[in-house]
């Protein structure tokens, strides 16, 4: 960990860099799964699920997950599991049905009235990474908005184990939430897929999940013409902002617990209290030893950081700079602070709401912008799974008062056509 007091403001722009992977370096790579997965279907994404994947032909009993295995998943997942998974569906539920969206007609001219209407995104695909450790809040997280919306096919493409079978866990939520088809195909070949459709796995109009850096590669080069994506992603980060007043073990906790994501995960507490960091590099060394996953949490804090600014303000100001996926805020002010931030995924709020709420169960998203990108996106919301139609509707009385202003518009782009459609109308009032 690298600790940082004090830098000037010339010095912030090195400092909000990400370990983030130049994925531009993978496109020759991608592509040629891209395509193959394009021109020969199936046959291309088993041969790479065997490459790849590892999988043991003798025993992979095709892409589709059958009913058979959902019903033996189910026999596999511990009844406290299956508990805390209905209860995370249920809050995930509540908060995104309250999201909904209700057209509303307005007048803008007297006879002219327009209004717009949600529309769920008829086919949507969910990537599940398996990687090292099977991630079935992501399932609940994309799954149920999806359900909510209304959207009439979810797919869900998840990497199988050597043996050709999919985490049960995976499976149990998949089915608790609502999807309509799950495959076992990981990697690039599950975008492939998805984009393209393939004898097994349908096409898809827009392709949702997290994964590595060939998944986040295959996912911006099919983003270019085939279909669409959720947002831009890069490795997991969270930053916390704290005081003398905040408990130094929480502020551990929270930083070991985005670190142990992945070795390319990022940590950062941001504070004007420079007593507390000494406190907390202690608490993150105590705890650290204790943790199974201490390998990979050792080399993600290895470019996480400990940066002192001067003031409350610029505390914020670096905040905004830096749009943290994750912003926990454990201050005695925190209410205050929080309504100053405008660029950051999703926040948390005070010294017992910790990043592991919103990662599982609280009800909000945690698939959300990194590398940034919360400049200018939002995380995954039910909004992510419609599309939004206009309608208007104008009667006589309407075209006689809008008429001469089109009219007068149109002339002057010099497009006749245009204003010779209002022209004729009027002629036969």
């Amino acid at each position: 960990m690298e600790v940082i007091k004090y830098p000037s403001r010339e010095e912030w722009a090195s400092l909000v860099q990400r370990p983030a992977l130049d994925v531009t370096t993978l496109f020759d790579t991608v592509r040629m799964v891209l395509d193959e997965v394009r021109k020969e279907g199936d046959a291309a994404v088993i041969r790479y699920e065997e490459k790849f994947d590892k999988i043991n032909p003798v025993t992979f009993k095709g892409l589709q997950v059958s009913e058979q295995e959902l019903a033996e998943a189910k026999e596999f997942v511990p009844e406290d599991l299956k508990l805390a998974i209905r209860q995370a569906k249920d809050n995930i539920e509540i908060f995104h049905a309250s999201q909904c969206f209700t057209g509303k007609k307005v007048e803008t001219t007297s006879g002219v009235t327009c209004w717009q209407k949600a529309v769920a995104i008829e086919k949507v695909g969910l990537y599940i990474p398996g990687g090292t450790a099977p991630l079935f809040s992501t399932v609940l997280m994309l799954a149920v908005p999806a359900r909510i919306a209304g959207c009439k096919e979810i797919v869900l493409c998840t990497p199988p184990g050597k043996e050709g079978k999919v985490h049960p866990a995976i499976l149990f939520a998949a089915e608790t939430a609502g999807v309509s088809k799950i495959f076992k195909v990981g990697g690039i070949q599950a975008i492939a897929a998805m984009a393209y459709g393939t004898e097994s796995v349908p096409k898809v109009y827009k392709i949702f999940g997290p994964g590595n850096q060939y998944v986040t590669a295959a996912k911006q080069l099919v983003s270019l013409k085939e279909v669409a994506i959720d947002m831009p992603a890069g490795p997991s980060e969270v930053e916390v902002i704290a005081d003398e007043s905040a408990n130094p073990a929480f502020i551990a906790a929270d930083f070991l617990s985005q670190a142990e994501h992945g070795v390319d995960s990022q940590a950062m507490l941001v504070t004007a209290s420079e007593s507390i960091v000494k406190p907390v590099m202690q608490a993150i060394w105590e705890q650290l030893d204790r943790l199974p996953r201490k390998e990979i949490t050792e080399k993600s804090l290895s470019h996480s950081r400990l940066i002192v600014l001067k003031d409350k303000q610029e505390v914020i100001d670096f905040t905004n700079l830096y749009a943290p996926e994750h912003l926990i805020i454990q201050t005695a002010d925190y209410v205050d602070i929080a309504g100053q931030i405008e660029n950051a995924g999703s926040v948390f709020m005070g010294p017992y709401t910790p990043e592991s709420a919103g990662d599982y169960a609280s009800g909000t998203n945690h698939t959300l912008p990194t590398n940034g990108y919360a400049k200018a996106y939002s995380g995954v919301n039910l909004d992510s799974f419609t599309k939004k139609i206009t309608f208007q509707e104008i009667t006589a009385d309407g075209i006689k008062q809008l008429g001469g202003t089109i009219r007068t518009m149109a002339a002057n782009e010099k497009l006749d056509a245009h204003k010779n459609a209002v022209t004729i109308r009027l002629n036969t009032l």
